[in-house]
């Protein structure tokens, strides 16, 4: 009976020992939050001049991090390579306009909301597309790798005849439709109208009507591992208290003027 009561006794030393072990690596603090970027898509994230990183995700990423007591690290990534990063765990959070659809809330997490933005074809001004079937017809059409435009190309335009052309990163796409391999591209709005369209280098281009879709929903949030509910409450309460003290209205009047992006639905 001793000998069988001192070896419940171990067996229960050995357990308490592994949750001693394994506590500290699913009780993650959070010291450095590791958010994966794709800096070619201002104004939301970009590069300046001197190669440091710029834009409202980055301002409002810092923030955040600021306000949960975390600094925050940016890992550069292509869009279509987001998802894959962070379920190998080489990130901890994606925040990079991506949009909360049904088919990622399989694969990940999100959390609370962080903007609202439309879509629409961005075009050579005086072209006179827009995103209706007989319009699109024969056109070259690019969209973002990995992206709820892709999903609605896919889907909607290549059914209609339009030629899909994918792209890793916008500013491939953006030189394409500067040299004519383009007619179109499908993309956010709001980034349309607030970065290539007042460059330089989109100065001859316009953007048509927002396109309404349930394959391109407007809703974009932080993407997280999926289960992982302690950064999730982390980041909610982090963005809620942007929302309180008044850094999120102040970021969205410095980067956006008077367009809202918060729906706070």
């Amino acid at each position: 009976m001793k000998k069988i009561l001192w070896m419940l006794a171990l067996l229960v030393v050995a357990v308490l020992a592994c949750v001693v072990v394994i506590a500290p690596a699913l009780a993650k603090d959070y010291q450095v939050i590791r958010f994966g970027t794709d800096p070619t898509y201002p104004p939301f994230a970009s590069k300046s001049a001197d190669g440091s990183l710029v834009g409202f995700e980055i301002d409002l990423g810092n923030a955040l991090c600021e306000r949960v007591q975390a600094s925050c690290k940016w890992v550069e990534i292509d869009f279509d390579g987001m998802i894959p990063s962070l379920n190998a765990r080489k990130i901890d959070g994606i925040l990079a306009t991506m949009a909360v659809t049904a088919a990622r809330q399989r694969v990940i997490d999100f959390s609370s909301e962080v903007m609202t933005t439309p879509n629409a074809l961005v075009f050579k001004k005086g072209a006179g597309l827009d995103a209706s079937l007989q319009a699109v017809k024969g056109k070259a059409i690019g969209y973002l790798q990995g992206s709820t435009q892709e999903v609605y190309a896919k889907a909607v335009l290549a059914k209609a005849g339009a030629k899909l052309v994918a792209y890793p990163d916008q500013d491939r796409a953006y030189a394409d439709l500067q040299v004519g391999r383009l007619d179109a591209a499908l993309q956010d709005l709001v980034q349309a109208e607030l970065g290539f369209l007042r460059s330089p280098q989109g100065a001859a281009f316009e953007a048509g009507k927002a396109i309404e879709s349930d394959l391109m929903p407007g809703t974009s949030a932080i993407g997280i591992l999926k289960g992982n509910q302690a950064l999730k409450a982390l980041l909610d309460k982090g963005l809620a208290q942007l929302h309180a003290d008044g850094t999120y209205a102040r970021l969205q009047k410095q980067y956006f003027g008077d367009l809202v992006l918060y729906s706070n639905k």
